[in-house]
């Protein structure tokens, strides 16, 4: 008997996810909700059409056995990797600002023409970052292994 995966399936596996529609993108989303990083840890490098965030990911998938074994949420730290990157633009982020921390809050495409468009990441705060992309080309890969998220609780949102 098949059955779907779930969440619990990789709750102990580091993450190596590669995002090329929109449903994978919801995924990921969800997976990167709540995840934090320092301003400093943005790159767009220009001549290779690629930008990346080292960023701080709240280990959702782990949830169901992190309750289940009463140990505390964890966090572990992730790539996210965009490919074929045309231009950035950002709002409410101060460039420049090395003790800036932003908080991921969702992903997001605004399809154009020919398989190009807008991935829109939303940040806390009003903040965001715009990608102009060729294609929806992601990368997310834990890199390294995970700990003791330092709030000890799970992130919650007003209802």
């Amino acid at each position: 008997m098949n059955t779907d995966a779930t969440f619990e399936d990789g709750a102990e596996a580091p993450l190596n996810l590669m995002v090329t529609d929109t449903d994978d993108l919801q995924v990921v989303s969800a997976l990167l909700q709540d995840a934090v990083f320092p301003a400093s840890e943005m790159r767009w490098q220009k001549s290779q059409a690629r930008f990346a965030l080292l960023l701080n990911r709240f280990r959702w998938e782990d949830q169901a056995a992190a309750t289940k074994h009463s140990r505390p949420p964890e966090r572990v730290q992730s790539m996210l990797v965009i490919d074929d990157v045309q231009q950035v633009q950002t709002q409410g982020i101060k460039q420049g600002d090395k003790d800036m921390i932003l908080s991921l809050l969702s992903l997001g495409f605004v399809a154009g023409e020919d398989g190009t468009g807008r991935l829109e990441i939303t940040l806390a705060g009003d903040g965001a970052i715009a990608l102009d992309i060729e294609t929806l080309n992601l990368t997310l890969k834990d890199v390294t292994r995970p700990y003791i998220a330092p709030s000890r609780h799970t992130p919650k949102h007003p209802e």
